[in-house]
């Protein structure tokens, strides 16, 4: 009977010696089986009001917010260097408890998918669907207290989702990526695509996203800091079984996610095997967050860490747990080194 148990293997040191597949560069890069790709990457943007406006992000080295009219310059040079698409954030000029510029045909994030098509027509363009960045008190959608507390309105906020996806459609989005956590948000994307007309158009669900310190500097990124509170009540406990974001992967599945995702992705590696494991045929996604990205930044400033090393074994080993394609604001160094 054949085993897979190692111990089995009747071969032992010196008849095997496993250094013989490292000895070689040729040898060592035969027998790899995972590569970081430009083309498996998306990369984020964050789009705001105004003219001629590149605002660099202070806790984000290299990365700023940029006027609409920047957006030709910026997807030819992403175009050109291979990376497999970009997912748009907007900052609106003005915010309200409702977060009514996500909704509105002619707001900030509207306008710039309208512009992405028309400077670059093949790139990947992905929105984001969510509220945080549209709000001024910073949480995920409408507030209520018909729970006895203060706290995001699941059902309102649902519908509202529904609407803002819709929008995006039909400003030119090829993928709409809800990240709010809010329970049965894509079946309602999903059918409000479906009844406007956009049945092609493909979900990425931020399926299983965790209530994590690792977003700061995003934050700072869409000045969505939350006013008061924090968002616990919908996104996941850092702390809980991996078998609740299981549920989670599979409710998304079942109400129509072509794509899934698990955020953070460095500390949640084991989540990320978890679920490829559960849903094998299932394209999954790993958003490399902020965080993860301005660590490495900041310690390769201080030359404690080798920038591009460390970059690309975090990156593999998101691979290598089971990602398909990662979110990542390292893409164009990536990029750039492999053009190398």
């Amino acid at each position: 009977m054949e085993s897979d148990d190692l111990t089995s293997f009747p071969a032992t040191f010196p008849t095997t010696r496993m250094r013989r597949l490292r000895h070689l560069p040729a040898v060592r890069a035969l027998v790899q089986e995972f590569q970081v790709s430009a083309s498996k990457l998306i990369l984020p943007l964050f789009i705001c009001s105004g003219t001629k406006v590149r605002k660099p992000i202070a806790s984000m080295p290299g990365h700023a917010q940029i006027s609409i009219d920047q957006l030709h310059e910026e997807l030819t040079e992403i175009q050109a260097l291979g990376i497999g698409g970009v997912m748009l954030f907007g900052i609106p000029a003005e915010k309200d408890a409702k977060g009514c510029d996500s909704l509105n045909s002619d707001g900030i994030i509207q306008q710039a998918l309208r512009a992405a098509k028309v400077a670059a027509p093949d790139i990947l363009v992905i929105s984001d669907v969510c509220f945080c960045e549209y709000t001024d008190h910073g949480h995920c959608g409408v507030l209520s207290e018909t729970t006895g507390q203060m706290d995001v309105d699941n059902d309102a906020t649902r519908e509202l989702l529904a609407r803002q996806a819709l929008s995006h459609a039909e400003a030119g989005a090829d993928m709409v990526a809800p990240s709010g956590m809010i329970d049965g948000m894509v079946g309602a994307i999903r059918g409000g695509l479906d009844d406007g007309g956009y049945p092609h158009v493909p979900i990425m669900s931020y399926a299983a996203k965790y209530a994590s310190s690792f977003y700061g500097p995003f934050r700072d990124a869409v000045e969505s800091a939350p006013s008061s509170g924090d968002r616990r009540s919908h996104q996941m406990d850092p702390a809980v079984s991996a078998g609740q974001a299981l549920r989670e992967v599979a409710l998304d599945l079942a109400e129509g996610a072509d794509i899934v995702m698990i955020k953070p992705a460095l500390a949640y590696l084991d989540v990320i095997t978890k679920v490829k494991d559960r849903f094998p045929g299932v394209p999954l996604a790993a958003y490399n967050v902020s965080g993860e990205y301005s660590m490495i930044q900041a310690a390769a400033e201080q030359g404690w860490i080798d920038h591009r090393a460390v970059t690309l074994e975090m990156l593999i080993a998101m691979h290598r747990a089971g990602a398909n394609l990662i979110v990542t604001y390292a893409a164009k160094d990536v990029a750039r080194w492999a053009a190398e």
